[in-house]
């Protein structure tokens, strides 16, 4: 079969390296992709918003699946058009994409649902927001209702602070705004397949969304995770599945708009139980990536069955009994303004050490590698334990010279003072 990823991020670049893996695939293509993608598919240049020309593409290469990694195509619709082209998809419909498209979207099904989330108001003018503020305490979460790539959030610990990220998300045109309550408790992330009516679980993971040690500084689209995340115990998944993720997926089918994909709980587990924070309508990034180290099923088989509908017949997924930990090499000034075209090296000897290298933000300038986004590098690790995967990952980042990067080098604390 022939496969076109799209997507160029470390995500897709884990994707592309555990596709390449199935004896099913025949041919492995990947649009706008990156080099390390390159190393297992055949880069296209197609804008994925392009949603003509990647029909188009896939018409004329004979491609039989598509694997949607990014967000934007999903709620953009990509979806429906190919599906209405009669070619496999994985990822969700335009409608059901809402749940990470639209937060607002996500927090009234949730109220009609009675699912357990935070407190909130939706607000569609700044002076409503305003207003509203004054229903909560400190701190107060405010988020931009869209996609934000992660970074639309703000934790706000001050009136003039609370006031001051309104005001930011209202000088856009056409901006409306999530104000909830602050929940107290750790985060966990789930992950579960679904083809709109069988579900099954994909495992758990811990993202790092702080840019610096100690979770300091401001938020990021990720800095690094671990795989499984221990705090999430298989009673609290089950109380997730149960209370969230099962509700979710019965409504989305009621009302006509099935969600076929991977849908990716983002969970605070609070005293009373866990609680919704949001959803995402693909898999994490770094997530993805411990996931697929841990995964040792095929995965293009276990994705043809969600697209197909046909998961209820497949086994279920099976994973490495290890924990598997990735640490983010960013550019300089990221979050902010990065740094690019920095020269990278070392690579090979990192992956000597035994761990994997997935590019998320690199481009080749002549022979060099170069840093070409924000974040650059995933240096992904396996251990028995998360201080043994921790330190496996950090090897390996040692062992690459990237002089205008940085990382944080605490990912997985939390988990290793729990394992003393």
């Amino acid at each position: 079969m022939n496969v076109l990823l799209l997507g160029s991020g470390g995500r897709e670049h884990a994707l592309a390296w555990k596709l390449a893996q199935s004896p099913l695939l025949e041919r492995l293509y990947a649009a706008p992709g990156n080099p390390g993608i390159a190393e297992h598919a055949e880069i296209v240049d197609i804008a994925v918003n392009d949603h003509r020309a990647v029909i188009d593409f896939c018409l004329r290469h004979s491609i039989g699946f598509v694997v949607i990694g990014p967000e934007a195509p999903l709620v953009a619709g990509l979806g429906d058009n190919l599906r209405t082209m009669g070619i496999a998809v994985f990822g969700p419909n335009k409608a059901p994409a809402q749940l990470e498209g639209s937060k607002g979207f996500t927090k009234d099904l949730c109220a009609r649902e009675k699912i357990p989330t935070a407190g909130y108001v939706r607000c569609e003018s700044r002076d409503g927001a305003l207003a509203s503020l004054e229903d909560f305490g400190l701190p107060v979460v405010i988020k931009a209702d869209g996609l934000a790539a992660g970074k639309g959030v703000t934790v706000a610990f001050t009136h003039e602070e609370a006031e001051g990220a309104v005001q930011a998300i209202f000088s856009e045109a056409g901006a409306s705004v999530v104000i909830e309550e602050f929940l107290e408790g750790e985060e966990a992330s789930l992950f579960v397949l679904t083809d709109g009516e069988a579900f099954v679980s994909f495992g758990s993971a811990q993202d790092h969304k702080r840019v610096g040690d100690g979770d300091t500084g401001p938020n990021t689209g990720g800095m690094g995770a671990y795989s499984p995340a221990p705090v999430l115990t298989p009673e609290l998944e089950t109380q997730a599945i149960d209370e969230i993720v099962r509700p979710t997926i019965e409504a989305l089918a009621r009302v006509g708009t099935p969600y076929s994909g991977v849908l990716y709980a983002g969970l605070m587990l609070t005293p009373t139980g866990p609680k919704l924070i949001e959803y995402n309508a693909r898999f994490g990034d770094p997530e993805c990536q411990v996931l697929m180290m841990r995964f040792t099923g095929d995965l293009l088989e276990l994705m043809l069955a969600v697209a197909r509908g046909e998961l209820a017949n497949h086994p279920a997924p099976t994973f490495a009994a290890k924990t598997a930990l990735t640490v983010v090499m960013a550019a300089n000034g990221y979050p902010g303004t990065p740094e690019t075209g920095g020269a990278i090296t070392g690579i090979d000897k990192a992956e000597a050490t035994g761990a994997k290298v997935f590019h998320a933000g690199t481009r080749m300038e002549g022979d060099t590698l170069v840093a070409s986004g924000g974040r650059v590098l995933n240096v992904t690790a396996l251990g028995d334990t998360v201080k043994e995967a921790q330190e496996a990952a950090y090897r390996a980042v040692d062992a690459i010279d990237f002089p205008t990067g940085f990382s944080r080098r605490d990912i997985g604390w939390r988990e290793i003072a729990r394992e003393g």
